[in-house]
């Protein structure tokens, strides 16, 4: 299921007959059985964990779930959004919070490592510490995942015989520590991806430190485990569009589907355009649009960007959608798209459709915002042959375009302005985008850019905003007293020209309140660990 090349073979996730702890880590292939399991719970972070309510994109100024009803992938998302007295501690761990489910990951990875090392005995020593360092890999993503969203957390490692009822939390710094040991016995101890036959490899644990520890504020770490993943071979492709479908230099590590094996996903059912279920005589897709604001986030594809001051009010005249660059084709589809063959009409009593906020409490596959989501939707699913909820595109875990970006911010906070600017011109100059070194402020300005644009809707903007203690600053840098909008699209009876209205699609301004830099410890813990106490910031 986990593949850092192809998806041609699917990993085995069970053993065909129920057998022993002793039997399984016995020899090499029921092992890898074992940890095959622990494999799962990468989709896990990628699509449960980080928000129980939709894509966290929804919790900034890039995506707008469109239907009023009160629940998670419609409302909610929105009300998170405005923050307010709504946010109490139990409302943010039902809806924001993964402490029971990431604990419940690490303890069946300790697991795991506890019985290689006691009853892998007869392992070749070879197998065994390469089985180590995939589950170390493993647990050090969840711990980072745990501490991203927390801070200060409970540490466990693979010695069961040392736990108690009753532990307190360990410093962040702690945890910090406990990650990157993980991460560098995985870097040390996997294999390339040639030797790998689709498994963890180096370039997925050298990938995933490049991540973690900009969160960590290593950024000598993050520099260096970005010089590995170069020397490996990977590097950025041409066809940004093409990343997305998990072939190429550029994926490090990706999650497979097979609707043969029964391993599917649903995003294609949420995010496909109203109009693919509509032609069908369905129902279906277009819960989250993407919004103005994240549309006038792209350049032109000269560079530099367009004045939208005149679909700010009302206007007959055509947006600049064609003039803009690859990155914007490739993720965002706009009326007169192109998409499967057909035309995208995201306006009034077209095929795609037009909704009003609130007003038109559901949508039932029309916009809100006059946008759809392209990237990350498989437009070769057809669904008049595959059902909607039958999704095989695979989920790309780990890119090079994000490693270059985590290198950029990382030379950037070491004072290193050449290694940032060659980054960014990396980046930028895949899509045809000039590029002028920079400092100070606008090249710090830069790089927030290019990870708005070039890593939109793969679920990092919210966490980067966190990270940053950006999110609590006042709009456009922070996620404070704004409200986003779409264009409400008309077709002209007269004219013939179509007419864009600038919209809100909000109640109200959005908030971010600075509690919210770390999400409570949820009631369960609180009630059965007599040393657990609430974060201050939530007493």
């Amino acid at each position: 299921m986990l593949s850092a090349t192809a998806c041609n073979k699917l990993l085995d996730l069970t053993p065909t007959d129920s057998i022993s702890d002793k039997v399984m880590w016995a020899e090499v292939p029921s092992a890898e059985y074992a940890v095959n399991s622990i494999y799962t719970y990468l989709y896990s972070i990628y699509a449960t964990y980080p928000c129980a309510a939709g894509m966290t994109e929804a919790l900034t100024d890039e995506l707008k779930y469109g239907s009023y009803l009160y629940n998670a992938m419609n409302f909610i998302p929105s009300e998170i959004a405005y923050g307010g007295s709504t946010l109490t501690a139990n409302y943010v761990d039902v809806y924001m919070g993964a402490w029971g489910g990431l604990y419940n990951c690490v303890r069946r990875t300790n697991e795991a490592l506890y019985n290689l090392k006691t009853l892998g005995t007869g392992l070749p020593e070879a197998d065994k510490t390469r089985l180590e360092a995939e589950l170390r890999l493993m647990r050090g993503w969840l711990y980072f995942e745990l501490i991203k969203r927390y801070k200060d957390v409970i540490l466990y490692d693979e010695d069961l015989t040392t736990i108690v009822k009753d532990k307190a939390v360990s410093s962040e710094a702690e945890g910090w520590q406990m990650v990157k040991d993980d991460l560098e016995f995985a870097e040390k101890n996997l294999p390339v991806k040639a030797d790998a036959r689709g498994r963890l490899d180096k370039g997925a644990a050298y990938a995933f430190a490049s991540r973690a520890l900009l969160y960590a504020k290593d950024y000598a770490g993050v520099i260096a485990a970005a010089n590995e993943v170069e020397k490996l071979g990977y590097g950025l492709e041409d066809d940004y569009a093409g990343i997305f479908a998990g072939n190429g230099n550029e994926t490090i590590l990706k999650y497979c589907f097979s609707e043969s094996d029964n391993v599917l996903h649903s995003f294609d059912y949420y995010y496909t355009p109203g109009g693919d279920f509509a032609l069908i005589s369905q129902q279906g897709g277009g819960y989250a649009t993407p919004t103005q604001e994240m549309v006038e986030s792209y350049e032109l594809a000269t560079g530099g960007f367009p004045d939208w001051t005149p679909w700010h009010d009302q206007t007959t005249e055509e947006p600049p959608y064609k003039q803009l660059e690859p990155r914007f084709q490739a993720t965002i589809l706009y009326n007169g798209a192109s998409w499967k063959g057909r035309t995208i009409q995201p306006y009034i009593d077209g095929i795609d459709g037009w909704a009003e906020w609130k007003k038109d409490a559901q949508p039932q596959g029309r916009t809100t915002t006059g946008y759809y989501l392209r990237k990350g939707v498989d437009e070769n699913h057809n669904l008049a042959e595959r059902d909607a909820a039958h999704g095989i595109q695979p989920a790309i875990l780990l890119r090079y375009g994000e490693v270059l970006l985590n290198k950029a911010e990382a030379c950037f906070r070491n004072n290193d302005n050449a290694g940032a600017n060659a980054a960014v011109r990396a980046i930028r100059g895949r899509v045809g985008l000039p590029y002028t070194d920079l400092s100070g402020d606008e090249l710090w300005a830069a790089i927030r850019q290019e990870r708005r644009v070039e890593l939109a809707f793969e679920g990092l903007w919210y966490w980067d905003l966190r990270r940053w203690e950006d999110a609590a600053k006042p709009y456009p840098t922070g996620l404070n007293g704004y409200q986003v909008h779409g264009l409400r699209i008309a077709p002209g009876a007269v004219s013939g020209k179509f007419e864009y209205t600038y919209v809100s699609v909000d109640d109200k301004d959005r908030n971010f309140p600075a509690k919210m830099y770390r999400f409570p410890m949820p009631s369960s813990e609180l009630s059965s660990n007599a040393l657990a106490e609430q974060y201050a910031e939530w007493k």
